[in-house]
């Protein structure tokens, strides 16, 4: 018999409703509605607009329902550490920021002089990031918002859209870990942090950890859909928590790049590590299925390559990403090489000028071309995933054999196989669609179908196609390794 899953995968750009079969022996996905998704600018900021997207949902369970029935059971997973905030009849207090919104600018600093940086990382085991959730927080007790005395209800972004499929408020462990206010030592909030930064805690709702059946449809949704009874499941509600879940391993001595918008580079762990090191290098404990974690670093990702692209198209000059990745493997190697994670890249108006500019500041030649623009990204994320896995070595004790790299980024031949030749490890690229992919896999093992995380994995490898890439040019990529260590200690970005 063949069960049926619905996977609500939403990210930065897009939203995807996603019909997972799976047979007892194979998995299958299927695309059953794709609908846009961005920032919305208003005359206080940068917002998303959260009702729209569950109208696009309510549509999406729709087309599912008149084309395949009922599904076994909902899942829903999204972007983290952006939130919203209720009144006490369950309304929204406003539309929810974006975490590219100017208003957190200069507010981690601020935060710092009330609670010192190494103590919030010790409560916390969380990198660094100015959009963190509880800078975002602290920017409203900074600018004397109205908003948090009202609040009644604080929910992430995949927590509120569960509540508006089920009525039940909870918030799913790996979405609670990005808020920067999950103590994983306590598993419990870090109320006495938030406490001493003027944030109020008593609107924090218990947490549930992923497998967690929330509770079946509203009756209103249930009407206006044409489904009835399905059980809504907390997957990893953190898209990355879902698509380490889907990293086809086997294997003990292995690393993951989820790879997207943003890339997120580590290893899974047992336990959270906080201590003076994971502290200096800035990395960041997530949480992950199974009770595990996710020891790694973001990194800006193609985010960098995106902005690229719209500004060319903006300027009349439109490219397909394969059309982008033809004319980079064209440009000449390591002609410049960036920090992927300056600050001057996280928003600009204007990204390729951003890139040049790092460039001129930093005493080389700034590409001038489209191909040899998109080398330079594609060269550089490569070289900082080597440094996040070479600080990782030294943290852990650990070799790493394998590089699995999942998601959209994934498709992109000349990232992997610069990520193999930069680290001298093999890599194994796919699945693409890993986050709706763990996404069923959580809904399947929550739902008593597949026992184990680790048989989840097995069912991903039997299921879906994996591209392997074998390093080469090592002496090279050693070369520009060094100069990007330079680059990092002029920067002062990070330390090499």
């Amino acid at each position: 018999m063949t069960e049926k899953f619905l996977a609500f995968d939403l990210g930065a750009e897009s939203g995807r409703a996603m019909l997972g079969r799976y047979d007892g022996e194979r998995l299958r996905l299927t695309e059953v509605h794709r609908f846009a998704n961005g920032p919305v600018r208003a005359a206080d900021g940068l917002h998303w607009d959260v009702q729209r997207l569950f109208e696009e949902m309510k549509y999406g369970l729709t087309l599912y329902r008149e084309q395949y029935g009922n599904p076994a059971s909902i899942g829903v997973d999204t972007w983290g550490v952006d939130f919203a905030l209720l009144d006490k009849r369950g309304k929204l207090l406003g539309e929810p920021f974006h975490y590219r919104d100017s208003r957190t600018e200069g507010v981690m600093e601020e935060a710092f002089k009330r609670v010192p940086r190494a103590e919030i990382f010790e409560q916390t085991g969380i990198q660094f990031l100015p959009f963190n959730t509880l800078y975002q927080l602290f920017s409203m007790v900074l600018g004397g918002s109205p908003v948090l005395a009202q609040a009644h209800t604080f929910l992430t972004i995949p927590d509120l859209l569960n509540y508006w499929l089920t009525g039940r408020t909870v918030c799913e462990f790996s979405s609670a870990t990005t808020t920067q206010f999950y103590n994983p030592r306590t598993g419990t909030w870090a109320t006495s942090l938030l406490d001493r930064l003027g944030i109020p805690t008593g609107f924090l709702p218990p947490i549930v950890p992923p497998g967690t059946v929330i509770g079946d449809l509203l009756p209103s949704v249930a009407e206006e859909t044409g489904m009835d009874g399905v059980p809504v499941v907390a997957p990893a509600c953190h898209d990355t928590g879902s698509a380490v879940a889907a990293v086809p391993t086997s294997e003990s001595d292995y690393a993951y790049v989820s790879s997207g918008t943003w890339s997120l580079a580590g290893v899974e762990v047992p336990e959270p590590v906080i201590t003076a090191q994971s502290l200096v290098n800035n990395f960041t404990n997530e949480g992950g299925v199974g009770g595990r974690f996710r020891l790694l670093r973001n990194v800006m990702g193609l985010w960098l390559l995106q902005e690229c692209r719209r500004v060319w198209a903006e300027q009349g000059q439109p490219l397909s990403y394969n059309e982008i990745t033809s004319l980079a493997e064209a440009a000449p190697p390591f002609a410049a090489i960036i920090e992927p994670d300056d600050p001057s890249f996280l928003s600009p108006p204007d990204m390729p000028s951003a890139i040049r500019a790092f460039c001129h500041d930093s005493g080389q030649a700034a590409p001038q071309d489209k191909g040899s623009m998109a080398r330079c990204v594609l060269e550089s994320l490569a070289l900082k995933y080597r440094w996040i896995f070479e600080r990782i070595k030294e943290m852990q004790g650990r070799q790493i054999r394998v590089i699995h790299i999942v998601g959209g980024g994934s498709q992109n031949r000349l990232l992997c196989q610069f990520t193999a030749n930069a680290t001298g490890t093999l890599v194994l690229a796919g699945p693409v669609e890993a986050t709706a992919i763990g996404n069923v896999v959580v809904q399947a093992m929550a739902l008593g179908l597949l026992p184990s995380l680790e048989e989840g994995r097995e069912l991903v490898r039997r299921s879906f196609e994996i591209t392997a890439y074998e390093p080469s040019d090592g002496d090279l990529w050693d070369e520009a390794y060094a100069r990007f260590l330079s680059l990092l200690e002029r920067s002062g970005v990070i330390q090499g």
